[in-house]
């Protein structure tokens, strides 16, 4: 079986001459969620009626290029790869399909003036960061996937125990590692009361300072997209936004309300996080903005300043009237399974370790737009 894994694609995704990354999956499969760059070929009925119909939809494709095939789970990818291969062409099949490319890790130093260092993990085909901050032998993670050992190997490569474990609030997209790395390691949970509704995290509290190491970062609650939402902010120089602000975009503010886990309603949570957003355009200017997702496939680290996030950010241009009727009123689609995962991240609903993995699977769809 002529295979490539998915980690292996999201590096060659980065060199000089990538792969055309061929997804054969319905269309509007293919429309919510893909691997960037790829290229849509709804083949996917013919491959599992009769392979040969789908032939002629796969004869135009470039013939100087390898082609990786994708669909949801790798199976009639292959089936794909092997039409392909009877019409010439140089091609192998994405391993697990989207399946595993929604568990693809990459990371990188995030460039920030502190007395230690910020690693910055992004999970490309969920669009999810999270971060590691080292110092003096010591090291904190915050929003972590729960593909722990991803996060494990980056503690032993700088030899750093880990200290604490934070998450800027119960995600709607993807269930957390953090009360499971931090049980692998003996060491406290953080999580705002608010969102840890039955699950045993210590407690976040706002203007509450931590010490990794040599650094100190400060505890910004910052409410609206979940009632506990918090942000961090690392010494005036790098702020941990989670869901509450996105470089071009707010955290929504009804995931916790139609999940059943919020007794408040849409337009009262756009006011507190307009209200939550204001502490946060206080801080420094060149503060870097790191949150906790990105939309597209994001390849850290994905960095902005204040002052850029201002710029290109049209909702941080609104005044408070005109911004929670735009949030009230702008519903996107949901996370897929949002209810499960949030109920999941609060505590609430236990989730099987061979459910992890497909309960997540699609785009995050955390912001507002």
């Amino acid at each position: 079986m002529s295979e490539i894994t998915p980690d292996e694609l999201g590096e060659r995704l980065q060199s000089d001459e990538p792969p055309l990354v061929l997804d054969v999956r319905h269309r509007e499969e293919y429309e919510d969620w893909h691997v960037p760059g790829s290229v849509n070929v709804d083949v996917y009925d013919d491959l599992a009626d009769d392979p040969d119909k789908a032939k002629p939809a796969l004869r135009d494709l470039p013939e100087d290029r390898e082609i990786v095939t994708v669909c949801a789970a790798g199976i009639l990818s292959q089936t794909a790869t092997e039409v392909l291969e009877e019409l010439g062409y140089d091609a192998v099949t994405l391993a697990d399909g989207m399946n595993g490319w929604s568990r693809v890790h990459r990371h990188a130093a995030v460039p920030v003036d502190i007395d230690g260092e910020l690693v910055q993990i992004a999970r490309p085909g969920k669009g999810c960061l999270s971060h590691v901050l080292v110092s003096d032998g010591e090291a904190a993670v915050f929003d972590p996937s729960h593909y722990v050992t991803e996060y494990e190997a980056i503690l032993d490569d700088r030899d750093a125990d880990l200290v604490g474990v934070f998450d800027t609030h119960a995600h709607a997209d993807h269930v957390s590692g953090g009360a499971a790395l931090a049980d692998r390691h003996e060491v406290p949970y953080y999580l705002h009361p608010k969102d840890a509704l039955a699950i045993d995290a210590a407690p976040l509290a706002d203007r509450e300072t931590f010490t990794v190491g040599d650094i100190a970062f400060e505890v910004v609650h910052t409410p609206g997209h979940s009632e506990g939402s918090v942000s961090f902010d690392i010494e005036g120089e790098a702020i941990l936004t989670g869901d509450t602000l996105f470089h071009e975009s707010v955290g929504r503010v009804e995931l916790g309300v139609e999940a059943g886990i919020e007794a408040s309603d849409v337009e009262a949570n756009a006011a507190t996080l307009y209200d939550s957003l204001q502490r946060l355009l206080d801080r420094p200017d060149d503060a870097l903005v790191l949150p906790s997702h990105d939309p597209g496939s994001p390849e850290p680290p994905v960095t902005a300043t204040l002052t850029e996030v201002r710029e290109r950010n049209d909702d941080l241009g609104r005044d408070r009237e005109a911004f929670i009727a735009e949030l009230a009123a702008d519903i996107p689609d949901h996370p897929p399974n949002f209810e499960r995962v949030k109920r999941a991240n609060v505590g609430q609903e236990a989730v099987p370790e061979d459910e992890l993995a497909e309960l997540e699977l699609g785009p995050n769809n955390c912001a507002a737009e």
